[in-house]
């Protein structure tokens, strides 16, 4: 798709296309042009140039977000491109910035921010090969140490111990590199490139790990908190970890699977829940909270109450929610202000409708994500969705996936759904009738894929007619029937799968184990 670039862009492209030639040239080049030429190198892929642009780079501040978005010189966005040979060059440029014997006083440089990236699905660039959140903690973390190595080792230039660079990054930390992370955060003081962490996720790391680790990033600077998955992260965990640290200006959390679960609760579990909510409320920059897949019957109020600001993302997916919780919801002063919500695996249309319609009334003026995935939505319910739609005017994404509609009552909801103006993506499910006679939902993972491929084709060519014919080739259509694509859980999936099998191994041992010694 071509775009918009302005003669000064099409002429940094002529000089960066010969990377010897423009290596050479830069200590020629005016400083005002060196943001043009990096945006220039990015796009194709010159990595040689891109290290030698950062290795002298200008000014004060290095934002790779800003510097690769939209630009009067060229409207192509390229945050989203996670190219590894890019983003490496980016790198060891910062480390060799430091190294570069030229006058500390031409040295300006402060802070580089990395946050700016955006890791998505469907690459573009040439190499193909991608450099995810884990790599770039991975790489920052070794160029930190391997800089101090260096600065032991050699006779350095005094300038260099004057240099302070605060590298702004979201770290995303596992078993596999928690150690090399660790000992970056220990050292930082030392180092001359600073990890400033403004977003932490965690995955697949022992609970005494992550308490460790979460007090080397400090706390006081972060503003999204992801702990997902396997960490084993439980009420009365998440109660001391909230009591010992503060998080001033944490703005979204996610929680793993299971965290809360009511249905176990004492009088003591429902103190810890109240002090959580508490320590919640404290937080008066929290616009964003997930929780799914943890057991929250009755309890919603108790949690969400006592937050000051009002939530803008909520993820309440699989938390057995029950008539109170949706209409505490529907009226908190958080629903005039949800711009994505996370209702899946609840049955809606049967439990509460209109407690659901009065909800989505109240946020319609600024929702832009619903997501409705397994809530039992059938053929007869779909008018009552579409009247519940019908206000949300901002809609950008609905993702529907795992509900029993055929495909003639999909058909009647995708002409409906062109009326959405700002609608962007929608996922919707593979239609029943595709299945064969007499499948139960929820779907279980073995029988997902055993449908009638070539009949799922053509209803899905017959919604895209739809939206064709309505000027709607605008939005986007897909029935990913895992689930969304989730680039972190991708770029890790190997070290999950390993972990998961030790898992599965130790229970079946343990469970023959315990047989044995009863026989």
């Amino acid at each position: 798709r071509a775009t918009m670039k302005s003669l000064r862009f099409i002429s940094a492209e002529a000089l960066v296309s010969n990377a010897e030639l423009a290596r050479k040239s830069l200590s020629s080049v005016a400083h005002n042009l060196f943001p043009l030429l990096f945006k220039a190198s990015y796009l194709l892929e010159q990595g040689e140039v891109i290290h030698d642009l950062v290795e002298n780079w200008p000014f004060v501040d290095f934002n790779v977000g800003k510097l690769l978005g939209t630009t009067v010189d060229c409207q192509e966005d390229l945050s989203h491109r996670t190219c590894s040979v890019c983003l490496e060059s980016c790198l060891t440029g910062l480390r060799d910035y430091v190294l570069n014997h030229s006058s500390p006083y031409m040295k300006k440089l402060k802070v580089v921010d990395l946050t700016g990236i955006k890791d998505v699905e469907v690459q573009v660039c040439e190499c193909k090969k991608t450099m995810g959140r884990w790599a770039r903690t991975q790489l920052l973390s070794k160029l930190c140490l391997e800089l101090l190595v260096y600065l032991q080792q050699r006779q350095c230039y005094p300038g260099i111990f004057g240099i302070s660079i605060d590298v702004r990054i979201d770290l995303f930390v596992t078993e596999q590199n928690y150690e090399l992370v660790t000992q970056a955060l220990l050292k930082k003081c030392y180092c001359p490139l600073k990890i400033c962490c403004v977003a932490f996720r965690t995955d697949n790391l022992a609970l005494q790990k992550f308490f460790y680790i979460i007090k080397l990033v400090d706390p006081s600077l972060l503003r999204k908190l992801e702990v997902v998955h396997n960490v084993r992260l439980e009420m009365e965990h998440l109660e001391m970890l909230f009591s010992s640290i503060h998080f001033p200006l944490l703005m979204s959390l996610t929680l793993p699977a299971r965290t809360f679960n009511v249905r176990r609760f004492t009088s003591t579990d429902e103190q810890m829940l109240t002090n959580i909510g508490e320590k919640m409320g404290e937080m008066t920059q929290l616009t964003e909270l997930s929780m799914s897949f943890s057991i929250l019957t009755g309890r919603i109020q108790k949690l969400l109450s006592p937050l000051k600001t009002p939530l803008k993302m909520l993820d309440v997916s699989n938390c057995s929610l029950n008539h109170a919780d949706m209409t505490y919801l529907a009226n908190s002063f958080h629903a005039n202000h949800l711009e994505a919500l996370d209702l899946s695996g609840h049955n809606i249309p049967d439990l509460y409708p209109s407690i659901f319609f009065k909800l989505l009334s109240h946020s319609s003026s600024v929702l832009r994500i619903l997501t409705l995935e397994d809530c039992n939505i059938q053929d007869t319910h779909v008018n009552m969705l579409i009247v519940s739609l019908s206000p949300c005017q901002k809609l950008e994404e609905f993702r529907f996936l795992g509900n029993p509609l055929t495909s003639q009552a999909l058909k009647h909801l995708f002409m409906f759904l062109c009326e959405l103006p700002m609608l962007k993506n929608v996922e919707f499910p593979v239609p029943k009738d595709c299945y064969p006679i007499g499948i139960t939902y929820p779907i279980d993972d073995a029988s997902l894929c055993r449908f009638d491929h070539q009949k799922y084709e053509s209803v899905a060519e017959e919604l895209n007619l739809i939206l064709l014919q309505a000027n709607r080739e605008d939005v986007k259509t897909s029935t990913p029937l895992f689930g969304s694509y989730d680039a972190a859980v991708q770029e890790t999936k190997n070290e999950l799968g390993a972990y998961l099998i030790k898992s599965f191994k130790e229970t079946l041992e343990k469970f023959t184990s315990s047989l044995n010694e009863t026989s």
